[in-house]
């Protein structure tokens, strides 16, 4: 499938409620946002999105309001339909086709898990049957999985058992994995960076895409990087990479995900608690995490 997506692809938040049910009417102000940030497009319903905690009926419906939000703002729409059983998933994968998606992508089951990169792809190309013009993305995160296979042997593999096969997401730290796919002679499967903090690496081995979760609330940031990279100004691109690395670390020292989302609303995008079993910050830790980000210059640097 000749698909190839460029520039930052934000991993968005689930907006919650007080109570933790989904704020679909939140939808079009995040959206409206990453399009004056500048990123290029967004990944639904992934990691980032609470994927696991969600209903299949939510995520259906967050492709529809996404549906109707990402193309009226310039964003590209990639839905992620991972799911632990095949009903659901197709379901995912049918409602992102008539929401207009632009591709698709699933991260590998992990409860029964395939146990290598055969079984992986006998499983999404079920997945995928209901849309095979769909550009399909690997979404490759084996931390959270559980699934190690080798992604340059699934790509290779994959072109003639899923039609849609375009690339992979790639939020894995095996960096001369990443080396060899690029190296591939003949074939070169769209590879979505998927680790933020070291995006300057992922430049430089060859990604023009990425997907993450810190492109919601810093996209300038990456956006200058990118700009950097592309001028040779090596030195500049390393001093806001290092800026990246010191803002991540900051937040995953509060726990990342649900201080990521206090991050949204500290930016003017309030996309309200993490779900259970995720913790929700107490107010005192909101005010932490937003102190620790002053002390290293987070709101003159990250957004604008």
């Amino acid at each position: 499938m000749s698909i190839k997506l460029k520039g930052l692809i934000a991993a968005v938040h689930t907006p919650m409620h007080a109570d933790f049910t989904v704020n679909y009417d939140r939808v079009p102000a995040q959206a409206e946002h990453l399009a004056k940030n500048g990123t290029s497009g967004v990944f639904v319903t992934g990691t980032t999105g609470e994927c696991h905690s969600l209903t299949t009926g939510e995520r259906l419906k967050l492709f529809d309001v996404w549906g109707r939000v990402a193309h009226r703002n310039g964003l590209k729409f990639i839905a992620h339909v991972g799911h632990n059983n095949l009903p659901d998933a197709q379901a995912l994968v049918r409602s992102a086709r008539d929401a207009g998606a632009d591709a698709i992508s699933a991260m590998a089951p992990n409860f029964f898990k395939p146990a290598d990169a055969e079984a992986l792809l006998d499983w999404f190309a079920e997945v995928a049957k209901p849309a095979p013009e769909l550009p399909f993305y690997f979404y490759d995160i084996p931390a959270m999985t559980g699934v190690t296979v080798d992604t340059a042997e699934f790509v290779v593999r994959a072109r003639k058992n899923i039609p849609g096969m375009a690339g992979v997401k790639y939020t894995n730290p095996d960096r001369d994995q990443l080396r060899a796919i690029f190296a591939m002679n003949g074939y070169a499967p769209d590879m979505l960076f998927g680790c933020d903090e070291e995006l300057l690496e992922g430049l430089q081995i060859g990604c023009r895409g990425a997907v993450g979760s810190s492109y919601n609330f810093s996209a300038p940031l990456y956006r200058r990087i990118i700009s950097s990279f592309d001028e040779g100004n090596t030195e500049a691109a390393q001093r806001d990479q290092g800026r990246s690395a010191e803002m991540i670390r900051t937040i995953a020292k509060h726990n990342y995900t649900p201080a990521a989302k206090s991050v949204m609303a500290m930016v003017g995008v309030d996309c309200g608690p993490a779900r259970p079993p995720l913790c929700t910050l107490a107010r005192e830790s909101i005010g932490n995490l937003k102190q620790d980000l002053e002390k290293i210059g987070f709101f003159d640097w990250a957004n604008s």
